[in-house]
């Protein structure tokens, strides 16, 4: 029997690895002249590397979203709902996690599965504010003061602080995008910049060079931070014996008697274009993104599924302390960002803007007038 061998890349954290191993696992199982490895990369490489040099590489990919238009426009990967029943994608469209099916859809063309499904979400140590006498922050203002305290942490670094300038905008009723001209109005990008400012005011510096993993580890390896108000979640650490302590998980607190809204993450898994086995690739991925294996094999193994049958499983639920159904209202009215060719090349600089101002201070209308000149850039990069 001719072994047909397939290689795969995905993201170096237990969600993003063991998952994967262990549907591949299970499939080569199931069909035997098919071998599937998995290998793994950064997070920050993740969000950064050129999927187009990945698909000459690997043949499957676990993708970040905004890489969509980039892979659809070279046609390094394959658009999946060319190659899958129709009654599999109105699956996946009908179950989807808020956004998460809308954000690989370029073109008409479904281009990777949403097999995993992630927002910035709220999360505490319990045990720290009861200790503590404080309880969960329902509103900013609260927030705010339970910042001054030194318990609360955030993620800091580029990228994560430029989604999080999103939030801010949404949450002021303002989505970022909106036309060709700016990211987002003068008027509420000051008033986004502003509200941002005074909260990384009373944050610790080391929080500048934290990516959400680097903050929940920070959070249950010590007991210094009590919460953290927006964060990529991972349901990981709200389940027993991953970690020293568990971690709650929350919607985000309100602004103005809304609920914050934040930028959608996830990741989805694509097929190469130049697989040398597409039947059997596509077949994989399929298999890992249908209902039952998100809600057991997929979940089960630590992944974070991009279902809905998974988020909305009383099962899951109950092993991570109703980290699905708390979040759940998070994902279903998180912002899409821009999933056009060029827009890579804004996210990998503005960042730095945003968190230059948080750190140093300075004129929000500079900021927003070199993040202007940054997305003009970008703009330009697609039809270049």
């Amino acid at each position: 029997m001719s072994i047909k061998k397939l290689k795969g890349i995905t993201w170096n954290h237990s969600r993003g690895l063991v998952p994967m191993v262990a549907t591949a696992q299970r499939f080569s199982e199931l069909y035997p002249d098919v071998e599937i490895s998995w290998e793994k990369r950064s997070l920050q490489a993740f969000a950064d590397a050129s999927i187009e040099d990945l698909a000459k590489r690997f043949d499957l990919l676990v993708i970040d979203h905004p890489w969509t238009g980039f892979g659809a426009q070279t046609e390094v990967i394959l658009p999946l709902s060319d190659f899958m029943p129709a009654s599999y994608i109105a699956d996946q469209q009908a179950n989807s996690v808020g956004k998460s099916y809308e954000s690989y859809v370029f073109k008409n063309k479904l281009w990777a599965l949403p097999i995993d499904a992630a927002t910035p979400v709220a999360s505490a140590r319990l045990d720290i504010l009861e200790r503590n006498g404080l309880t969960v922050p329902q509103t900013f203002d609260d927030l705010l003061a339970l910042t001054k305290k030194g318990l609360v942490a955030f993620a800091g670094i580029p990228i994560d602080l430029l989604m999080s300038f999103y939030m801010f905008c949404c949450s002021l009723d303002e989505a970022p995008f909106q036309s060709e001209e700016r990211v987002i109005s003068v008027e509420t990008g000051v008033k986004a910049l502003k509200m941002f400012r005074e909260l990384a005011s009373h944050i610790a510096p080391e929080n500048f060079e934290r990516n959400p993993i680097k903050v929940y580890e920070a959070m249950v390896n010590t007991n210094d931070i009590a919460y953290c108000p927006f964060a990529y979640g991972y349901s990981n650490y709200a389940r027993e014996g991953y970690a020293k302590n568990v971690l709650h998980f929350y919607d985000l607190v309100s602004v103005n008697g809304k609920a914050m809204c934040s930028t959608l993450g996830g990741t989805g898994l694509a097929v190469s274009a130049y697989c040398k086995h597409q039947a059997e690739a596509v077949a994989y991925a399929q298999f890992t993104g249908s209902a039952t294996v998100q809600e057991h094999l997929f979940t089960d193994n630590g992944g974070q599924p991009g279902h809905l049958k998974a988020w909305t499983s009383e099962k899951i639920n109950a092993y991570t302390h109703q980290y699905f159904k708390n979040t759940l209202p998070a994902l279903e009215r998180a912002f899409l960002r821009p999933r056009y060719s060029g827009h890579m090349d804004f996210q990998d600089h503005a960042g730095d803007v945003v968190r230059n101002y948080l750190m140093n201070g300075g004129s929000e209308e500079s900021v927003l007038n070199q993040l202007d000149e940054l997305y003009h850039h970008s703009l330009n990069l697609q039809t270049a």
